[in-house]
């Protein structure tokens, strides 16, 4: 979980000290830190009348702790550096300086100071997670075995696993701290975090209750239920869990900003997230998901740009960037980036069964032009999709590209979605699986229904080709009729000259089954409206042969 780098305020030190403690027993610094009111702890301390300069040191020391423990890790950090200006020799004064810079984000001067820092169990613990931040796997395997079989070192590598995704292995270190440790309840938050992961938000939540009954008031595990009140319900249900603490400029007040931009889908976006770039890694992720749904695909591409991807969901959102940007460039090199970073996921061990494994690998194959193999994929997570519009969109082409025309016909007449339904993509394959499916007539209406522009000529030559292909030869004649008169060329000609010999032809097979021939009239006005000289050869052969028609 990220906290917050700049508050001045924890999950559990809401309630003043005055609710806590009665005048007739006034509090000592014990109790505050005993209460986990580190405000109040801090409070007393900057208020203490201690005139002996040890007195002082030590009282500044424990000022800097309770700014650590309130995520204040700025404030923590001056103190400390203060502290090892007046005597270098505190104890554990360096290691701390590190810790306050490894939570700033300052990784290479927290790693700078290592060699000074005699070694423990904590330095081992902070060069572990430095290796790993600074991408140092030689030194980060050997720490791993340096590493003790005890609580804190079990801790921290069960956040390891944490933070590089791999939440089985995160959940079986805590459950066998757990079975030993019932106390500590806060490792059921750990546990959620881990559900929550693994998209178990009714599993994350039955272990968060846990520690909410004992906590109610803990911020991160409020914000946390939010979570999982928005990935089970949505948005407004979330957002109802958080309102009382959105603005008490809490501990983890940052986080919860940024969340309550994503339960109102976006609203605020650019106000917020910008300035949580470097506090909240999401942001970022959401920042560029934002302007991806707006097709400012430049934006999102600017964003993602600076992310090197460790965890599949950054795997998978700079491929959909790439893959939008390569369709948007016409850049081969942009869909091969899209197509690995997709391939990568889809194929994966630990992703390769999950629902965005399978997406994942269908994406890539989509992009590959191996709709076979994207049926494959999609067909498995079908059932969990069959509302939604873009999975729908995805899976109609598919259909369409390997040649179930009347499936992706009903899918694509599914579809709600005013953008999907506006774009040019939607009507182009809508209107040949239409063609496809025995509907030509249902083609030409989706023509007449667009607005006029290049968009509505390229549907055109798609309806009156199709259909020429198709046999149907009357939408064929209308839509090359249509061309001709915007475009009178041979090619355009030719194909309304042959689409009405069609018509003709198929007039004639049914007069000789009995049945009467109808639209003749209609085609005869057809050609009268064209300037080719050929047309007028064809009107004299018609009415040569009326008696035919009749």
């Amino acid at each position: 979980m990220i906290l917050s780098r700049g508050k001045n305020d924890s999950a559990n030190s809401r309630h003043t000290s005055a609710n806590n403690y009665s005048k007739k027993n006034l509090p000592q610094f014990e109790d505050f830190i005993l209460q986990r009111d580190y405000t109040g702890g801090r409070a007393f301390l900057e208020f203490s009348n201690d005139e002996n300069e040890d007195q002082i040191n030590l009282r500044d020391q424990w000022i800097a702790f309770c700014s650590f423990h309130l995520g204040d890790y700025q404030q923590a950090l001056e103190q400390y550096l203060k502290l090892k200006n007046i005597d270098p020799t505190i104890k554990d004064i360096k290691l701390n300086i590190a810790v306050c810079m490894f939570y700033l984000g300052m990784y290479e001067e927290a790693y700078s100071l290592m060699e000074e820092i005699p070694n423990t169990g904590l330095k081992i613990r902070l060069l572990f997670h430095l290796a790993h931040k600074l991408d140092r796997e030689e030194e980060l395997m050997e720490l791993h075995e340096s590493l003790k079989d005890d609580v804190k070192d079990a801790l921290s590598l069960a956040c390891l696993h944490y933070l590089r995704a791999h939440y089985q292995e995160a959940i079986d270190i805590y459950k066998r701290i757990l079975l030993d440790n019932k106390e500590f309840l806060a490792l059921n938050v750990y546990l959620a975090l881990c559900f929550y992961k693994l998209d178990y938000y009714d599993m994350s939540q039955e272990v968060l209750d846990i520690y909410l009954n004992q906590h109610p008031d803990s911020t991160i595990a409020i914000n946390l239920k939010a979570c999982n009140r928005f990935r089970l319900f949505n948005g407004r249900v979330a957002e109802q869990e958080i309102n009382n603490i959105a603005d008490n400029g809490t501990f983890g007040a940052d986080l919860i900003k940024h969340n309550l931009v994503v339960f109102r889908n976006g609203e605020g976006a650019l106000q917020t997230f910008p300035s949580l770039l470097n506090i909240v890694p999401e942001a970022r992720l959401n920042l560029a998901i934002f302007h991806l749904k707006r097709n400012n695909i430049q934006e999102a591409h600017s964003l993602m740009k600076q992310v090197e991807p460790t965890v599949p969901h950054e795997y998978i959102l700079k491929g959909v960037v790439h893959a939008a940007l390569g369709q948007q460039l016409g850049s081969k090199e942009h869909l091969k980036t899209a197509q690995q970073n997709l391939h990568l996921v889809g194929s994966s061990a630990s992703e390769c069964d999950t629902i965005p494994g399978r997406q994942s690998m269908a994406s890539a194959f989509f992009l590959y032009g191996q709709f076979e193999e994207v049926l494959v994929y999609l067909n498995s997570i079908r059932s969990y999709f069959i509302n939604d519009d873009t999975f729908n969109f995805n899976y109609a082409q598919a259909k369409a590209a390997t040649g179930y025309y009347k499936e992706a016909e009903e899918l694509f007449v599914q579809i709600n979605d005013l953008d999907i339904r506006n774009s040019h993509t939607y009507c182009m394959i809508l209107a040949r699986c239409h063609i496809n499916a025995g509907h030509p007539e249902q083609a030409w209406n989706l023509f007449v229904t667009r607005d006029t522009n290049s968009e509505a000529f390229v549907l055109l030559q798609l309806i009156a080709n199709d259909c020429y292909k198709c046999e149907e030869f009357w939408v064929a004649a209308k839509a090359f009729d249509m061309l001709e008169k915007l475009d009178p060329s041979p090619e355009n000609w030719e194909g309304k000259r042959g689409a009405c010999a069609g018509v003709l032809y198929a007039m004639v097979s049914d007069a000789k089954k009995g049945k009467p021939p109808n639209g003749i009239g209609d085609v005869i006005s057809l050609l009268r409206d064209s300037d080719n000289q050929q047309a007028e050869s064809m009107l004299k052969t018609i009415r040569k042969h009326a008696s035919i028609f009749k």
